[in-house]
């Protein structure tokens, strides 16, 4: 009987370690892992764009950046990348990107469909789907907004993005104005 026992120890430690592995991070899930909490800073990333040209988040400090996850067989997806595009035309030259970034796909199809509806911002290819798990991303799409300094300002799941949405989020980021701590006496 006490044989038994012992035997099973080897067999318990390599659980033990299994479920540390999973809830240290040492193994990932399919899926995002956590959303980022508005008011932090933003984990950079790096991608490469459709050109084949690396992209990363930190190039384009100083402005607000609308990072969108989506992919083409999403409908709502697709429905709302004409208001990203309007929205990019308007702001681009007033410290706005929209970073839109491909699950999982295909760079020919996703070609394809950006040339098909004539949108002009960067699209990036996650192919990997590693910078959706780090930005949390269960379900499509995603709207993340940035500001200059980095700082995630608002996160938008599965919401619909209209043009006026993103001009009135874009004023409202754009406009803040830092919280000043109060005068020491």
């Amino acid at each position: 009987m006490r044989k038994n026992t012992i035997s099973r120890w080897p067999l318990l430690g390599l659980l033990v370690i299994g479920c540390a592995l999973i809830i240290g991070g040492g193994m990932s899930w399919g899926m995002g892992s956590r959303v980022p909490v508005i008011g932090t800073p933003a984990e950079d990333f790096r991608l490469t764009d459709l050109e084949g040209k690396q992209q990363s988040l930190s190039q384009y400090r100083g402005k607000v950046v609308l990072v969108n996850f989506w992919a083409t067989w999403c409908k709502p997806c697709t429905t709302e990348m004409p208001a990203m595009q309007a929205t990019y035309e308007k702001l681009k030259d007033n410290g706005f990107v929209v970073l839109a970034i491909n699950e999982l796909e295909d760079d020919a199809k996703v070609r394809e469909h950006i040339t098909q509806h004539g949108h002009t911002f960067p699209v990036l290819m996650d192919r990997d789907n590693k910078v959706a798990n780090q930005f949390g991303v269960f379900g499509l799409p995603v709207s993340v907004f940035i500001d200059e300094k980095g700082v995630v300002q608002e996160y938008v799941k599965g919401g619909l993005l209209t043009e006026r949405l993103i001009l009135d989020m874009v004023a409202k980021i754009q406009k803040q104005t830092p919280i000043k701590a109060a005068a020491l006496r």
